[in-house]
């Protein structure tokens, strides 16, 4: 298993290579100038040259990268154009609210996911299983901002049981959780109800019926437990899919968060910014990945072997 995870290990850095250069040139392929957010009005040629010369955006591009890169590899952010404090302090300020938000909506698709999918599943074809493939259905294609209006026009405005928007109490985080964990327990609902319906009719499965054994035995004892290993895959991706899923949902409920401070960042073109906040979306969608794939090979040796 040790080695497993060494050379799980050892393959993420060349993805992660890659990643900050495609973050670095996506960047700075981005219409508009940081600086022309920062130089006061009637500003000479000359004096925005000196901004532009302080901040190195006059070097060439390799340039640009190789230095962004040697200090990162030293935990060094660089600092904000606009906001003028290190991008570090930005980030740690605002990554616990996208954390906990992130979290909380992940263990609630988790759950209610897997609960509905097997439920589904044990009552396939009837009133119930077709009224979660229905409530499936709309839960993949409702776009997350859309939700998230939807639910301050009901909760927020007209009932009244959560506030608007901000982070000031425990239940300003209800909203914003439901609006991104009910897109994940669709999806993770219909992927335990396909494993669990493909899993009943293995061979092992009819042997266990032969043998009389109850059926909710056989569904949660046996069926379940083979069926959570796609159910796995799914949720480690969705470990860095809820943070970047969190950007729009953090913007439109006015909290902070990645996801507020990306969106203000890429209108001010604050670039040190924009590429910190990426680089950790794509660290959270790699340790996600690596994780599903340590819990899937501690489940099915086969895949420890595969790897040999």
């Amino acid at each position: 298993m040790l080695l497993f995870i060494i050379k799980r290990l050892l393959l993420l850095i060349p993805v992660f290579l890659a990643i900050s250069v495609v973050i670095f040139m996506l960047v700075h392929l981005v219409p508009g100038d940081p600086i022309d957010n920062i130089i006061r009005i009637g500003a000479t040629p000359a004096e925005k040259a000196a901004l532009v010369a302080r901040y190195g955006l006059d070097q060439p591009l390799w340039a640009q990268y190789s230095n962004w890169f040697g200090k990162m590899l030293q935990g060094d952010l660089g600092d904000a154009i606009i906001l003028r404090r290190p991008v570090a302090d930005l980030i740690a300020l605002n990554l616990p609210h996208s954390l906990a938000l992130g979290s909380l909506a992940l263990l609630f698709s988790t759950v209610v996911g897997i609960t509905t999918g097997a439920l589904a599943a044990i009552f396939r074809d009837t009133w119930f299983d077709r009224g979660v493939m229905t409530l499936i259905l709309l839960g993949s294609t409702v776009p997350s901002f859309w939700l998230a209006l939807l639910m301050i026009m009901l909760f927020a405005v007209t009932l009244g049981w959560f506030p608007v928007s901000g982070a000031r109490t425990a239940s300003a985080l209800v909203l914003p959780v439901l609006t991104i964990g009910l897109g994940g327990v669709a999806l993770v609902a219909r992927v335990t109800r396909v494993a669990m319906m493909d899993i009943a009719r293995r061979d092992f499965v009819m042997m266990l019926h032969a043998k009389g054994v109850s059926r909710w035995r056989i569904e949660l004892g046996s069926v379940l437990r083979h069926a959570l290993m796609p159910v796995v895959t799914i949720l480690s991706l969705r470990i860095g899919w809820i943070l970047g899923g969190a950007v729009a949902v953090e913007f439109v409920f006015a909290r902070p968060g990645l996801g507020s401070l990306l969106i203000t960042s890429l209108n001010q073109r604050d670039y040190p910014v924009v590429q910190g906040c990426l680089l950790m979306l794509a660290i959270a969608v790699m340790l996600g990945t690596l994780l599903g794939d340590i819990i899937q090979a501690a489940m099915d040796p086969r895949i420890r072997e595969g790897m040999k």
